[in-house]
């Protein structure tokens, strides 16, 4: 099925059986989390099978789990969520009532990558779904397994009528972001963002662009370095560092290189489990690695499965000014707070920014210095899994916002429903106006 085809097909099925209600959204999310959980088993073989090598834990924690828990809290708070809300009325057009109301835009594209195969092909069909419109998915052509795994669970848990989905190469992915969707969400690198952005413009087709960026560790002087030491690498394992909001440069601030080394190495991260997606994405790591020094943690796995590597670079050097997107750690030192929130400033603002050892004045001076999707303290990656957390970037990493209440009014054109009284003040500037009209504008205007 061609992109027309499934737009045409969705149209014609809402033009049909209009939006759904909140009665069916209610349900249709139940059915998608029950059927994901039901797949679980098979989103991770798919996976692995498509990576060559991927961590089972890892896929049912990131892909399955995390889109059914997405989707029963949508069910939870749907009701509250749909609520409209009153807003006030200026006193010269009393007793005219106004509400916003969140109703679906209609119909929504989804172009997804494939790192996260499953969960950012249907994370986004959660918050499309609680506000009630239909969709059609688009799974990455680098994953085959995973996304014909995807157009399985969408026709078993909400049916044709509700869901389609489109698989193909490049050019099917080129020709989807150029439909007249309602609404078009693209999870991937910023460069394909920029792509899909000037294909959506000439159709006026509104936009939900997660993209990535450089994520900074920002470790200083009052961090326990084992455990932020521990913290970055459980980050930066995850997927063989194949994630949009992996650590991605540690900035040391009062913490020596060698000291930081020594807390990885004593951080007793296990062998890979995962593997790069692909030959295409281990050359292009070996190509931006190029001239680095690269400091194994450990023996590379079988096949594509590489351990984690802490990389010293000069700074006009590719990994320092690119996004990694696997098992390489540049890491820089810096003389102070100042010079790190400096480097950070000087590139395009990341999905998010992680910080160790900060004091609240320091957190505060990072916050104000700096532009990010999320700014996060001793951890990083879970925030992404905080199902009413609103997830996306800002600039370079993305715009609009994806998860809980946030993702679903993303989704929702919240249209203004006004009903005016009989009489209200402002008549008064009716023409033809008196007199009285114009003193009082006057004495406005004055």
């Amino acid at each position: 099925m061609s992109p027309a085809e499934a737009l045409a097909a969705l149209r014609a099925a809402e033009a049909t059986d209009g939006a759904p209600d909140l009665a069916a959204r209610r349900e249709l999310l139940a059915r998608l989390a029950a059927e994901t959980k039901r797949r679980a088993e098979d989103i991770a073989a798919a996976a692995a099978a498509d990576f060559g090598a991927r961590s089972r834990i890892e896929t049912l924690l990131a892909d399955a789990l995390l889109v059914a828990d997405f989707a029963l809290h949508a069910r939870r708070h749907l009701r509250r969520w749909a609520r409209p809300r009153r807003v006030g009325v200026p006193y010269p057009f009393w007793p005219a009532r106004a509400r916003l109301e969140p109703v679906p835009k209609g119909i929504v594209g989804i172009l997804a990558p494939w790192n996260y195969p499953f969960q950012l092909a249907l994370a986004p069909a959660v918050d499309a779904i609680a506000a009630g419109n239909r969709i059609a998915v688009k799974p990455s052509e680098r994953t085959p397994r995973c996304a014909a795994l995807v157009g399985e669970v969408l026709e078993a848990a909400l049916g044709p009528r509700i869901a389609r989905c489109v698989t193909g190469d490049a050019a099917v992915a080129a020709d989807f972001a150029a439909q007249p969707w309602d609404h078009l969400a693209f999870t991937g690198g910023t460069a394909t963002g920029r792509k899909v952005a000037a294909a959506a413009a000439p159709n006026l087709v509104p936009l939900t662009l997660e993209l990535g960026g450089k994520c900074p560790a920002i470790i200083l002087p009052g961090a326990e370095l084992g455990a932020a030491a521990r913290a970055i690498l459980v980050g930066k394992a995850l997927n063989a560092g194949q994630t949009c909001v992996a650590p991605d440069t540690v900035l040391l601030v009062g913490h020596g290189r060698a000291a930081f080394e020594a807390a990885c190495r004593a951080a007793g991260i296990p062998a890979p489990e995962t593997a790069l997606v692909d030959e295409a994405a281990a050359a292009r790591l070996d190509r931006l690695a190029a001239g680095a020094r690269l400091t194994p943690l450990g023996p590379d796995g079988p096949g594509r499965r590489r351990a984690l590597a802490l990389a010293e670079a000069p700074e006009d050097h590719p990994l320092l000014h690119e996004e990694v997107f696997g098992p390489i750690l540049p890491v820089l030192e810096r003389p102070d707070l100042a010079a790190a929130i400096a480097w950070v400033a000087a590139r395009p603002a990341p999905l998010a920014i992680y910080i160790f050892g900060a004091s609240p004045a320091e957190e505060a001076q990072i916050a104000a210095g700096t532009r990010s999707g999320a700014l996060v303290s001793g951890r990083c990656v879970e925030h992404v899994g905080f199902s009413a957390l609103a997830f996306g970037g800002v600039g370079g990493s993305g715009h609009g916002r994806m998860h809980g209440e946030e993702g679903f009014r993303s989704f929702s054109n919240l249209r203004a429903r006004v009903r005016h009284g009989r009489f209200a003040l402002a008549r008064m500037f009716d023409p033809p106006r008196s007199g009285m009209a114009e003193r009082i504008v006057k004495r406005l205007v004055r």
